[in-house]
């Protein structure tokens, strides 16, 4: 699974960069997953509904099959304490169990998770915060800003979409269509 990160503090502008990079890429015929990371213990199911009964009755994956969408739900075999950091070789693996769902995509864009091993990406906005993650954590591969900072990472203007989706795919190893 090619996969690339899109991390950055609160308000830092990753969901909409995630969207415009989606919407680019697909133009260009590319096939795009995405994954929300979090780090919040969430129900993502509906208590009391049929798959939720399901699930609690112990079946191991729950399909949900709609004329519109489709869904799987399945339980994590290891979850972290609350509090507790979700990261290492767990984490890894649960990326891993994606992997059947995502092979069709040419692209896998997470949004989150900057404790990943994985090729990750800073979204900054100096009006946010003085300093980027970056300043702190040297396992990042560029940042993505239009503000001025000095760094010896290559440095993303991020509203320019097609340079920055052309970066990310080759860094990504994915070929570029014609």
């Amino acid at each position: 699974m090619n996969r690339i990160h899109i991390v950055g503090r609160k308000n830092s502008g990753k969901t909409t960069l995630i969207v415009e990079l989606v919407e680019w890429l697909t133009q260009q015929g590319y096939q795009v997953g995405t994954i929300k990371h979090t780090h919040h213990h969430h129900e993502l199911d509906t208590p009391g509904k049929d798959s939720f009964r399901h699930r609690e009755a112990g079946s191991n994956a729950i399909g949900i099959l709609s004329p519109a969408m489709n869904a799987v739900f399945w339980p994590n075999p290891e979850p972290p304490e609350p509090g507790e950091d979700d990261t290492g070789v767990q984490a890894e693996n649960r990326y891993n169990q994606f992997q059947s769902l995502m092979d069709q995509c040419d692209l896998v864009l997470v949004e989150g998770d900057s404790k990943t091993t994985a090729i990750k990406l800073e979204v900054w906005r100096a009006e946010n915060t003085a300093e980027p993650m970056i300043a702190q954590d040297d396992n990042f591969s560029a940042l993505i800003t239009d503000d001025d900072y000095t760094t010896t990472l290559p440095v993303l203007r991020r509203n320019d979409i097609p340079a920055l989706a052309a970066w990310i795919l080759e860094k990504a190893g994915v070929d570029v269509k014609p």
